[in-house]
């Protein structure tokens, strides 16, 4: 088995499409096809199910994939640490965050570090929190900058670096609005527009309301805060967002009944060594939170 047949099968069983996996490798996809069919050769079973439009992997690629992905991580890693032989700050660092944390809390860590170490090609991809997490876990970023949940697991480790107090808002023109303080009974009647409340943020909100059995009533479900705050402020919903992210556009309702905070931080494989890139970017975001 050759790299190159192993990065093309771990392509298309993300990407479930081997025009996808061809665009991600920058090939052509009858070269994506030959590669898997030399591996599905050499194996001599095959990885995919083909069911219409549909890709699934078969039992034998089920098998093989996260072992692919042990193999390609541990050529990068290996390659990684002889390149960094010589001290040098330099390659890339790939670090998954959020549209909001980027926005209002990366900038002056950015900066700083792009100053001292301006060779260094800082590659940024925005995610939920959870698929944050996978990423680091696969291998695939070495730090993520997002939501801590409430208890991290091995072989993740998470340091806290902003609290992130949340604030029930509503726009100017809300029948709520003029109201110096709301119940969460009023709330349960009134449309809400809040992250998926599948993620770290939206079961916040989830579990005050079950706690004293009030229903959500959800007018539509988004992870993008930019967003939730352009439909609150039309007057669209309520919602919670961050206290950094309100402005004349929205106003904050005081609740006497309900708090909410959040804690963001990063997020590293406890048991993977840190690239140099990697170590300078840990000292610098320790050193400004």
């Amino acid at each position: 088995m050759d790299t190159d047949s192993l990065s093309a099968f771990v392509a298309v069983a993300h990407s479930k499409s081997f025009s996808l996996a061809a665009q991600q490798l920058f090939l052509t996809q009858p070269a994506i096809s030959k590669r898997i069919a030399r591996l599905e050769e050499q194996l001599n079973h095959r990885l995919f199910d083909r069911l219409g439009r549909d890709l699934h992997l078969t039992d034998a690629g089920r098998l093989l994939l996260p072992r692919a992905e042990a193999i390609l991580l541990e050529l990068r890693e290996t390659e990684r640490s002889v390149k960094e032989l010589s001290g040098e700050i330099v390659g890339s660092l790939k670090i998954a965050t959020s549209h909001h944390v980027g926005l209002h809390h990366l900038p002056p860590i950015l900066r700083d570090f792009s100053a001292k170490h301006g060779n260094v090609n800082l590659q940024f991809e925005f995610l939920d929190s959870e698929r944050a997490h996978e990423k680091i876990i696969n291998g695939e970023c070495e730090f993520a900058i997002v939501t801590l949940p409430p208890k991290i697991a091995p072989p993740l480790k998470g340091i806290k670096l902003w609290d992130d107090p949340l604030k029930v808002v509503v726009g100017s023109q809300h029948t709520l609005a003029d109201k110096q303080a709301v119940e969460l009974q009023e709330l349960s009647n009134e449309a809400a527009i809040l992250p998926d409340l599948s993620t770290y943020t939206g079961r916040l909100i989830k579990e005050v309301f079950e706690q004293r059995q009030l229903d959500i009533k959800i007018n539509m479900a988004t992870n993008y805060l930019e967003t939730i705050k352009m439909m609150v402020s039309v007057g669209l919903g309520w919602s919670l967002l961050p206290a950094t992210m309100i402005d004349e556009q929205l106003h904050a309702l005081e609740l006497n009944e309900l708090t909410i905070s959040r804690e963001l931080g990063l997020v590293m494989h406890n048991k993977r060594s840190l690239s140099n890139a990697g170590r300078a970017f840990y000292e610098t975001v320790l050193r400004l939170q």
